[in-house]
């Protein structure tokens, strides 16, 4: 039996009213959200992951949703419009689909974010839970950016010059801007890759030492212990040497003082008075212990580094001004004379120059 004689006997016709296209369009859809909410779902939980169960959570209902709006638009083919009716309601039709897609996309980009933020040690990323948002904004932004495109095409509005006006504008703006966006790319990275985070003490290879109080998405701003804040770019930070000294673990940060002996003292003895002087010191940590180390026989005497570690680094300075004065209290305590550079200047007796 052919399949018209089975239209025809049931009632129906090989080109169905519209009526009957809106009923079956409908049942289709139905099947389809059914078809997929349980069959899909048996599918994804047979998986290790959550990314199916988002994806299926999310077209679910568009897929469904256009399989009616596409039934509707056939019916209203079909039937005798005026042709004023048929534009409008093709074009509310195309606005529906186009904003019921972008909204099911939004909501499972969110989510897809947010399972990538949940399971970063598993899946690194550079989604993390402050560059989130950014990533968030800019999903949406290209969303509706393409929702607003597709609008104007389904109503019938010539967008070629409007996309034209505005790539040329866009090439001016990126020119004019190019420092604005490279440290708007830098801090999207700062943020992401985290070498540093807020109240971090970091030493730039320019010099600059301070804690870090802001990170934007144009600057970084670093407080030092002036007291005063210096502004940085975001671009000058990603291309820069970083020392982050609240990084290196739990034995906090080492830091070391110069000091020079006299030859011809009894050096093991001074030593080990020194690294008791240092340790004694407060805020110098008693694990690991300060050590001494001889670096050099210099000109002058035998140049020595004391070697100690501070918890905190804003204490660095304090520390070190510590340490040095108690050093020097102990040498000259003990007799031991802190050798510094002299030129010698000898004088032989000679005939007068000539007049």
């Amino acid at each position: 039996m052919q399949l018209t004689e089975f239209f025809e006997r049931i009632g129906l016709t090989s080109d169905p009213s519209p009526g009957v296209v809106l009923v079956g369009a409908l049942v289709l859809s139905l099947c389809v959200y059914v078809v997929s909410d349980r069959i899909g779902r048996l599918i994804v939980r047979r998986t290790t992951t959550d990314l199916d169960d988002i994806v299926l959570d999310g077209v679910r209902l568009p897929i469904s949703g256009t399989v009616l709006l596409v039934g509707i638009w056939y019916a209203a083919s079909k039937s005798a419009l005026a042709t004023g009716l048929e534009f409008a309601l093709e074009g509310l039709l195309a606005t529906v689909a186009v904003v019921g897609w972008t909204i099911g996309l939004a909501r499972t980009s969110s989510r897809l974010l947010d399972w990538a933020v949940q399971h970063r040690d598993r899946y690194p990323t550079i989604v993390t839970n402050r560059t989130l948002p950014v990533f968030d904004l800019g999903a949406k932004v290209f969303l509706w950016g393409g929702t607003a495109y597709f609008l104007l095409v389904a109503w019938g509005v010539d967008v070629s010059a409007w996309v034209t006006s505005a790539g040329i504008l866009g090439v001016a703006i990126g020119f004019a801007s190019q420092d604005t966006l490279a440290n708007l790319v830098s801090g999207v990275f700062i943020l992401a890759d985290a070498p540093y985070e807020l109240g971090d003490w970091v030493v730039l290879d320019s010099g600059e030492r301070g804690a870090v109080v802001e990170i934007g998405m144009r600057t970084t701003r670093l407080r030092t212990r002036d007291d005063v804040v210096v502004v940085l770019p975001n671009k000058v930070m990603a291309g820069a040497r970083i020392m982050n000294q609240s990084k290196g673990g739990d034995l906090g940060v080492r830091t070391r003082f110069k000091v020079q002996l006299p030859y011809g003292i009894e050096l093991p003895a001074v030593q080990a008075a020194l690294v008791a002087t240092v340790a004694s010191v407060p805020d110098v940590l008693p694990q690991p212990e300060p050590r001494i180390r001889l670096r050099a026989l210099g000109a002058s005497g035998l140049e020595h580094e004391l070697l100690f570690w501070v918890r905190d680094p804003a204490l660095v300075g304090v520390v070190t001004h510590l340490v040095g004065c108690a050093v020097y209290q102990r040498l000259r305590t003990d007799g031991v004379n802190v050798p510094y550079p002299q030129l010698a200047v000898h004088l032989t007796p000679g005939e007068p120059p000539a007049s």
